[in-house]
């Protein structure tokens, strides 16, 4: 009989210890329903870049004839290949490169990712300024400078 009754407070103790555990899991799964989502509906909602973000570096050239020294007659970047590291603005002798925060590259066909000095040239559409897209970053509200049109754009005012 005193196996028994062992075996029994033995079942009790494995009881208790379970509906603690599924209790704790419980605290846990509705500790969890109160956090904000991570994932954002891409296309629609589009997450902004830190201040310190570089990816696709763009050519900021003018063409000036009265310098009188050799220039570059072709310049690409293969972004298939690339790193985004950055090295390539830091090491530029002309200082016409520079990083933006554009990251969509996605193409269909991966030759279409070698960009020439002309394609480098034009500056990307900035997610800030388009209407149709909802930008996420940790609820807070993104000044626009009006005076400033996103129709012509530079360098300084991207």
């Amino acid at each position: 009989m005193f196996p028994m009754v062992t075996g029994f407070m033995n079942y009790g103790q494995q009881t208790i210890r379970a509906a603690r555990y599924i209790g704790q899991s419980f605290i846990i799964t509705l500790s969890h329903t109160n956090r904000l989502p991570v994932t954002i509906q891409y296309p629609y909602e589009k997450s902004i870049m830190s201040e310190r973000f570089r990816d696709l570096p763009v050519v900021d050239w003018r063409l000036e004839r009265d310098i009188q020294k050799k220039q570059l007659l072709n310049y690409s970047i293969d972004f298939g290949v690339c790193i985004f590291c950055g090295n390539c603005v830091e090491y530029c002798p002309t200082n016409c490169l520079s990083m933006t925060e554009e990251y969509e590259l996605s193409t269909y066909d991966r030759h279409e990712l070698n960009y020439n000095q002309i394609a480098l040239g034009r500056l990307p559409i900035s997610i800030i300024g388009d209407y149709t897209i909802q930008t996420v970053r940790n609820s807070t509200p993104i000044q626009i400078d009006k005076e400033n049109s996103f129709d012509s754009r530079t360098i300084t005012n991207y």
